[in-house]
């Protein structure tokens, strides 16, 4: 009985080798679901479009770029009441009626988390208003959400990003970069791991613009693009290697439904 025991302990120690990793899903448009090693749930821009049905999921932090319903609905975050909740702009003045950045710098947990000021367009705002950019360290690793960027990065900007691991950068058009600009971004940021493109048009959701315009742009410079199966999730560890150029990764919608296949894909 005392060997059996033993026996189960060590395979314990040895089930822990993958402690160091970071999993991230994806739930389309621009939300994420980050597992820490420690086992903290982040939840990046919730939202709630009939067409993916989102399965209500627990989030110990919730972080959100902007003001627009499809980033902000909570309806989606089993214990929203408990949950830490940030968005990168916030209301204020009479009425609420001006929407200025909401700059945040602290830690929760395991995670150091900072909003960065951005638009959502190119003139400043003028047309679709702000935007906030989210830096989440973990573990070694620097994770980028871009959240509905619609402009190339400043000087400015790029320093307060640093060297990004992870970078996600929304590619479908219409509200955001499309997927030519999109990659103009990431040739800025320069991710070292990997880059998870979001907020394209899908199988059940094709108000934006299609993955390929990005994935192609991709092809030309000669960046390795992976597609994963459904159900799979990226796994990053700041331990390993790096590669010698970071992949476009591209997640399938991991929710509820197996009806939701591939569209558009590279």
């Amino acid at each position: 009985m005392r060997l059996i025991l033993i026996v189960v302990l060590i395979l314990g120690v040895f089930s822990t080798a993958s402690a160091g990793e970071v999993k991230i899903s994806w739930f389309g448009q621009s939300m994420f679901e980050i597992v820490t090693p420690a086992g903290t749930r982040i939840i990046t821009d919730p939202h709630n479009l009939e067409a993916y049905r989102i399965k209500p999921l627990k989030a110990d932090l919730v972080l959100m770029s902007h003001l627009h319903t499809d980033h902000i609905n909570l309806s989606v975050i089993e214990n929203a009441k408990e949950a830490i909740k940030h968005n990168a702009l916030k209301r204020g003045g009479p009425g609420d009626a001006v929407i200025d950045w909401n700059l945040i710098d602290e830690k929760v947990k395991d995670v150091r988390i900072e909003s960065v000021a951005s638009y959502h367009d190119t003139m400043s705002g003028l047309q679709r208003g702000k935007n906030g950019i989210w830096i989440i360290d973990v573990d070694g690793l620097r994770i980028v959400h871009l959240g509905d960027l619609g402009h190339l990065l400043t000087r400015a900007q790029l320093r307060k990003l640093g060297t990004v691991d992870v970078l996600m950068v929304p590619v479908g058009g219409v509200y955001t970069l499309n997927g030519i600009e999109a990659f103009k971004v990431v040739e800025q940021v320069k991710p070292r791991r990997a880059i998870l493109p979001m907020h394209y048009g899908t199988i059940v959701y094709d108000d934006l613009l299609p993955l390929k315009y990005f994935t192609d742009e991709a092809k030309e410079a000669e960046v390795p693009v992976e597609v994963y199966k459904v159900g799979q999730s990226l796994r990053v560890d700041a331990r390993t290697p790096l590669p010698a150029k970071a992949p476009v990764v591209v997640l399938d919608y991991n929710g509820p439904l197996p009806e939701i296949k591939k569209k558009n894909r590279p």
